[in-house]
């Protein structure tokens, strides 16, 4: 489930069992939900495909601090090694490699497919003529929100365009 904050902006991912509680709670509303009911002895609930916390969270907006992880990585570039558009066989890269200062932060570090990664090896891209797609940059929040649920549903697009 999706879980968006008083506001609508999209905060995180949730289970179906964490819903219903915030729900039953009174914490969160359903704002889309799927065509079948979840069924008690007592009660019928639709079932929530995105929901809204009732009262604001105030989520700290430190993304630098989040944690680097390969899926973070491949979900920020879009599944594509950034030197030369391949989807397949995907390894992570630092640009400014650290046998040369370079640093484990999200500004250096970029999908790379296994050629590529092999073919610059230790050096420079420029040193071996190779150039990046796209400059990588801290992600934004909706890529952890990839990372937690690799498939989107199509409830979830329009409040994750939004953001």
């Amino acid at each position: 489930m999706l879980v968006l904050n008083a506001t609508f902006e999209p905060i995180n991912v949730c289970t179906v069992k964490r819903a219903i509680v915030l729900l039953l709670k009174d914490k969160a509303e359903v704002i889309e939900h799927a065509e079948w009911e979840l069924h008690s002895a007592t009660r019928s609930i639709a079932r929530p495909v995105v929901i809204r916390l009732v009262t604001y969270v105030r989520i700290p907006r430190e993304t630098h601090r989040r944690k680097i992880t390969r899926r973070a990585i491949f979900a920020r570039d879009n599944w594509t090694c950034q030197y030369c558009g391949s989807r397949a066989n995907l390894t992570v890269d630092h640009v400014v490699p650290r046998s040369k200062g370079g640093t484990s932060c999200w500004e250096n570090i970029v999908a790379s497919c296994a050629p590529c990664n092999r073919r610059k090896g230790s050096s420079l891209p420029r040193q071996v003529g190779m150039s990046l797609l796209r400059q990588p940059r801290t992600p934004a929040p909706q890529v952890f929100i990839q990372v937690a649920s690799p498939t989107i549903p199509a409830a979830w697009q329009a409040y994750l365009a939004a953001w």
